[in-house]
């Protein structure tokens, strides 16, 4: 399966340079994160793609849209793959307010305000990667799947560090890693 980071957020714009968290709650794609989306589903239109997994964060959404639009799938939206609730960006938007942004999206099967309340520690985001492994692995299919996610779920799943708009593929029949660094 592959894993694309979402492309440049304007969270990732203002903390790349002052790595201070710039409060900016659900942030959406920069001109230049909407061009890696754009690169992304340009490359992804040359694979075997079945599946689009999708967090529900905007930045994650405005990056797999043009993905399904070049490969005419719709997206499943989950939590699962989300991002570790670490800053102010890792506030959602409810799901009310995101059916109004992507009403070709359904959003039926996620709760109105799906992101913690409180921080979630590192364990916690490595059990999700866990359970989303041992579901994907359970496809026979998995191969075939393109999940837009995050820095530290992708983190988490793969022990790779991933920049924005960059994909990585992941087997999720191989073991899970061990030994990382959690640096961004």
């Amino acid at each position: 399966m592959i894993f694309l980071r979402h492309g440049q957020s304007e969270f990732n714009l203002h903390f790349s340079v002052t790595r201070v968290d710039p409060g900016i709650v659900d942030p959406k794609l920069t001109p230049l994160g909407h061009e890696q989306a754009a690169q992304a589903a340009e490359t992804l239109a040359q694979r075997d793609i079945r599946r689009i997994i999708v967090s529900p964060y905007t930045r994650a959404l405005e990056t797999a849209t043009p993905v399904a639009r070049a490969l005419g799938l719709p997206l499943t939206v989950t939590p699962v793959v989300s991002e570790r609730y670490a800053f102010v960006c890792d506030v959602g938007s409810p799901t009310s307010h995101l059916r109004s942004n992507f009403p070709e999206v359904g959003f039926h099967a996620i709760d109105e305000v799906w992101w913690p309340a409180i921080e979630e520690p590192r364990e916690q985001l490595m059990e999700r990667a866990a359970l989303f492994r041992a579901e994907m692995a359970a496809l026979d299919d998995w191969a075939h799947t393109v999940v837009v996610s995050h820095w530290g779920f992708i983190l988490a799943f793969t022990g790779q560090s991933v920049m924005n708009g960059q994909m990585i593929e992941a087997d999720p029949t191989a073991a899970a890693p061990r030994d990382f660094a959690w640096k961004h």
